[in-house]
């Protein structure tokens, strides 16, 4: 939902006309965000099943920070691919794809943000709030049977 706000409140307070090219752009910086997120989740996940215990908000930190460094250098040439492409769209295309190009670059930067810096750090927030969670419960105690 970020994306999608951060495209259309820019092409709102430019006053760029809305049209049927700007809802495709919309819908694909979306599929492309998502991808992201999941790829940069599914790294967090795969960290954090190899540590042994977690027993600190640093150290839950440092996988988060370490599965980022991971992944940076695939999303962002992921974007730049598409990034570079839709700029030359955007400069040598004709007036009907401009506000789908313009989208797409709005978007792929705003998506790329989001995917990489607020998903994973609300990610490690909630997190480090489960874990505590978890970790103040006291252990279950065996039922009696009643006979």
């Amino acid at each position: 939902m970020h994306d999608a706000f951060i495209i259309i409140a820019l092409f709102s307070l430019l006053q760029i006309e809305i049209n049927v090219p700007f809802i495709a752009a919309v819908l694909t910086v979306v599929g492309y965000s998502i991808n992201d997120t999941i790829v940069t989740f599914d790294r967090m996940r795969e960290n954090v099943n190899k540590e042994k215990e977690i027993n600190s908000f640093e150290r839950l930190a440092h996988i988060v920070n370490k599965s980022l460094l991971q992944v940076i250098t695939r999303s962002i040439n992921t974007v730049l691919t598409v990034l570079f492409a839709s700029l030359a769209l955007f400069i040598f295309g004709g007036e009907a794809i401009r506000s789908f190009s313009l989208a797409l670059v709005i978007g792929l930067v705003a998506g790329t943000y989001s995917s990489m810096f607020l998903c994973a750090q609300m990610w490690l927030v909630w997190e480090w709030k489960r874990l505590k969670k978890i970790k103040s419960k006291p252990p279950k105690q065996p039922e009696e049977e009643y006979i």
